[in-house]
């Protein structure tokens, strides 16, 4: 596994831990980096944490986006899997432009299959071409 999909992945456990335990979010991701320092390695944790920061800090513009172009879905009904796969992804495509969106459109389906259900990847490929077809993301 690369290095980049190691960090979205570690992004989304912290995230989804975020989300699940409503507890202080730098005491949390402290523990989670200690819990995970083996997997954090030189090539992984600066991608890891800019995720993880990117989207606390973007949060609200990212969460207005999904509700946006998620048809029938409100962010509150979403999967916590599937909605911080997401929030990763748009987080990318706002403030990543060195990364194709095509790219983080297949990562972010690829860990949805992995780690969401059965219908993850075609409601995450769905959410996320809309928002780059009509936010005009390249």
């Amino acid at each position: 596994m690369g290095d980049r999909r190691q960090a979205r992945e570690l992004a989304l456990q912290a995230l989804f831990s975020f989300d699940m335990d409503k507890v202080d979010p730098d005491e949390s991701l402290e523990a989670f980096c200690t819990n995970n320092e083996e997997k954090l390695t030189q090539g992984v944790e600066p991608f890891f944490m800019d995720l993880v920061k990117g989207v606390r800090e973007n949060q609200p513009k990212i969460d207005a986006l999904l509700n946006t172009y998620s048809k029938n879905w409100k962010i509150s009904r979403m999967p916590v899997v599937d909605r911080n796969i997401m929030r990763i992804a748009i987080f990318e495509f706002l403030k990543h432009t060195d990364i194709p969106c095509s790219v983080t459109i297949n990562e972010a389906v690829e860990i949805g299959k992995k780690y969401g259900t059965r219908d993850s990847g075609s409601f995450i490929n769905g959410v996320l071409d809309r928002i780059k077809s009509l936010e005009g993301f390249e």
